[in-house]
């Protein structure tokens, strides 16, 4: 059977639509609207405001709402503001008090909100999502409001040099003014690809080499009474598609056409350097250029010296040079083994995700443990029971620091393994299983990859690239929070703070009363 509607039995005007009735209360939008703690957030975005000069600015909802969809759905900016301008759901969701077909602001905007947004007013974002997370939780999973304070840490040393804490042990002794370890912190880092070109010598060059011949034109056509130079672009072009048709390029081949390249930039570097000395300054220009002509110098420098060393890597390498701020970073993955982008380190605590460092040089994760411990401890209020992350965090110096804070870790021990091994064959399969579990924050980078672009970065500045990827994050906490909202919702949470209010009240009566000490059982169904 075939359903099909014909073009002339449809009209614009006999069209029905279901704006006489209420909106559908299940919808994501609608849902996500409820949960948001949009005063929270407008405060930490008005902070960049100026709120005594110019003109009134786009409300503020409307602005971190259309930032959400823009990642939530992976748009680009005027793909988001006519999403927005078709989907009565998604103004609902931005704050509008009724339907528009109007734009909710200019799509140009969103290069400024990135400009103003960079990473630490997103960390401020993700810490009051983590927080209202941490409120709607009952008492039993929550991290913030368990503060159990206890004698002592009740840790014992293991082979590895870690410490791991028994669990009877740290529920009922303890050091009075302590505040009991909890939750798992996993660290890892990543790379978030730029949209670049795949970066060769030979091609970069005659990039370069391009952009050198149209400022050279530009310096032409300001200026009078001069002959233009020869500058042999043709022969160049032809030098360079006749490499780059090449099926198969041997390493003395692209030796060679770098060596042609590499003469064709120096020969326009001179004429654009003799076409400015005669127009005096370099006001012909415009600044672009004048970026774009510093850059193309340090690279044709780079360039030579490894020609002339006769190797493939420089300090401050520049693979592009419309973004000389990416680096290229070697990370030894299978699929690709040397990745251009910013470096980020990033923390997750029970599917939230917070970027601790970023950076656009290559360097060392590892010594950023001990700031991702207490940035835990600032925002939770404690530190963690246990921390997963991989060899490279793992260090001595680290080991050392994470068992004074009595944090277990599970992990290969350093030095030489013991011949006979001090723990049971049941033990160790629980160690490698609870190691395991470092793997959830290789997922998130999955999710943001593969679902939110994380590996296609298409920002042009390095402020706009980091407040890009910052929000990423932020919207993949927004819906890890919605998944939580889903399973406990508003009424949920009181009763239980409700029923443990009356079982604290309880304990502390057979305290006084009956008991020197609380029994177990009554502190285990208090906690």
């Amino acid at each position: 059977m075939i359903n099909y509607t014909s073009q002339n039995q449809l009209s614009l005007e006999l069209f029905e639509h279901p704006f006489e009735e209420h909106l559908d209360p299940e919808n994501r939008w609608v849902k996500m609207a409820e949960i948001i703690p949009w005063d929270d957030l407008a405060a930490v975005y008005a902070s960049k405001l100026q709120s005594d000069s110019g003109r009134y600015s786009v409300n503020i909802r409307t602005v971190i709402a259309a930032l959400i969809i823009k990642h939530y759905l992976g748009l680009d900016d005027r793909g988001t503001i006519e999403m927005i301008k078709e989907n009565i759901y998604m103004q609902y969701f931005c704050g509008l008090k009724t339907f528009t077909k109007k734009k909710v602001f200019d799509p140009s905007l969103f290069v400024d909100i990135r400009k103003r947004m960079g990473g630490e007013e997103f960390d401020k974002f993700n810490r009051l999502i983590i927080k209202s997370s941490e409120k709607r939780k009952p008492h039993q999973s929550s991290i913030m409001s368990k503060g159990v304070k206890n004698k002592n840490n009740g840790t014992k040393n293991t082979s590895d040099g870690s410490s791991k804490s028994s669990d009877k042990e740290e529920e009922h002794k303890g050091q009075k003014g302590q505040v009991s370890n909890r939750g798992t912190l996993k660290l890892d880092a990543t790379v978030a690809d730029q949209e670049i070109k795949f970066p060769n010598d030979v091609s970069l060059l005659n990039s370069a080499r391009e952009n050198l011949e149209r400022i050279i034109d530009n310096l032409y056509n300001a200026m009078k009474d001069i002959s233009k130079p020869r500058d042999y672009r043709r022969v160049a072009r032809k030098a360079y598609l006749g490499f780059s048709k090449k099926r198969r390029k041997s390493a003395k081949t692209i030796r060679k056409a770098i060596k042609v390249q590499l003469q064709f930039v120096r020969r326009d570097l001179k004429i654009t350097d003799m076409l400015l000395s005669k127009a005096g300054n370099d006001n012909l220009l415009s600044g672009r250029d004048i970026e774009l002509l510093k850059t193309i110098r340090k690279m044709y420098e780079q360039q030579k010296w490894m020609y002339d060393n006769k190797t493939h890597s420089c300090p401050e390498r520049i693979v592009s040079i419309y973004q000389p701020w990416v680096r290229p970073i070697v990370r030894g993955k299978d699929k690709n083994k040397t990745e251009f982008g910013a470096k980020i380190n990033v923390s997750e605590v029970n599917g939230f995700c917070r970027i601790n460092t970023f950076k656009w040089e290559a360097y060392n994760e590892g010594g950023d443990l001990p700031a991702q411990v207490e940035s835990f401890r600032e925002l939770y209020g404690c530190y963690p029971k246990v921390l997963l992350a991989d060899k490279i965090y793992l260090t001595r110096e680290n080991r050392l620091f994470l068992k004074e804070k009595g944090i277990a870790i599970y992990g290969k021990p350093l030095g030489r393994p013991p011949a006979k091994p001090k723990e049971t064959a049941q033990q160790r399969y629980r160690e490698r299983k609870k190691a395991a579990e470092r793997n959830h924050i290789e997922g998130k980078f999955g999710q943001g990859k593969r679902g939110y672009g994380l590996n296609n970065i298409k920002a042009k500045l390095p402020e706009t690239s980091e407040s890009w990827i910052n929000a990423i994050f932020f919207v993949m906490n927004l819906t890890k929070f919605l998944q939580i909202a889903e399973k406990y919702p508003d009424f949920f949470v009181p009763v239980l703070d409700w029923i443990n209010f009356w079982l604290k009240r309880i304990e502390k009566r057979f305290q006084k009363y009956f008991f020197k000490a609380s029994p177990h059982f009554l502190l285990n169904l208090a906690r």
